[in-house]
């Protein structure tokens, strides 16, 4: 689908440097210890690890992972927010390496990272199987895949809007969109796979067919992480899944 993923950069390019103010804000509340504490319960501990943060936006999950003292490599395909992430992470003194790339066709060997985290990223994919199957290429054996994301095609068909225009002093939500960018958001929401299939009960099948034995959801994660914040109709959820 190469005009529709050309309408998702766009998309993204547009709305990265407001996508970066929200992600300055939620770096400096309470939000990324819950995010942590999430992460932590699947995240082997005691030791620095390799983790590749797939779509990492403006570099929010890079950051508050190399704050703790794991190696971190992210990537996104818009060149906006691999240029935010950059800047954030310089701001905040840490140094993941960034690099433009596509989420679902790396360039990394075999077997490169311990973990592989992902936020908000899947409902944007073409081809979110060929992710699941690239992810677990990446993975060394033991590695573990974190993927946080929502059923937002549900959201979009109830004309949901309560994230669609919260404040520049928010951490979670979309700031300065305009009219005709939520009607993008919305259209190429439901041009994607994602939409049409019941989340994450389809994740969980994609999972093992890219060679996961051993995974599973958490569909209670966005009241613990986002809390009052979460989508009623697209609430948070986590697929994870041990290679």
């Amino acid at each position: 689908m190469p005009e529709l993923e050309a309408r998702v950069r766009q998309y993204w390019t547009e709305r990265a440097e407001s996508f970066a103010l929200v992600r300055k804000n939620e770096l400096h509340d309470a939000i990324s210890g819950r995010w942590l504490a999430e992460m932590y319960k699947h995240l082997p501990e005691g030791r620095p690890l390799a983790i590749l943060d797939a779509g990492c936006g403006t570099g929010y999950f890079s950051i508050i992972l190399a704050k703790e003292g794991h190696n971190l490599t992210g990537i996104d395909f818009t060149p906006a927010m691999v240029e935010g992430a950059k800047k954030a992470a310089a701001e905040a003194g840490v140094q993941p390496q960034f690099f433009l790339m596509d989420a679902s066709a790396t360039s990394f060997p075999d077997e490169s990272f311990d973990a592989v985290v992902t936020r908000n990223l899947t409902w944007t994919l073409p081809d979110p199987e060929k992710a699941y199957k690239e992810w677990f290429r990446v993975l060394k054996k033991g590695g573990i895949l974190l993927n946080f994301d929502a059923a937002y095609a549900d959201n979009v068909r109830n004309h949901n809007q309560k994230a669609s225009y919260v404040t520049d002093k928010d951490v979670y939500g979309h700031v300065g969109i305009t009219p005709a960018l939520s009607r993008e958001n919305a259209e190429i929401t439901l041009a994607m796979p994602a939409g049409y299939h019941h989340r994450p009960i389809w994740d969980l099948l994609l999972a093992e067919r890219a060679g996961f034995a051993v995974f599973g959801s958490d569909k209670s994660a966005g009241e613990r992480i986002l809390q009052e914040k979460d989508l009623p109709d697209a609430p948070l959820f986590l697929v994870w899944a041990e290679k």
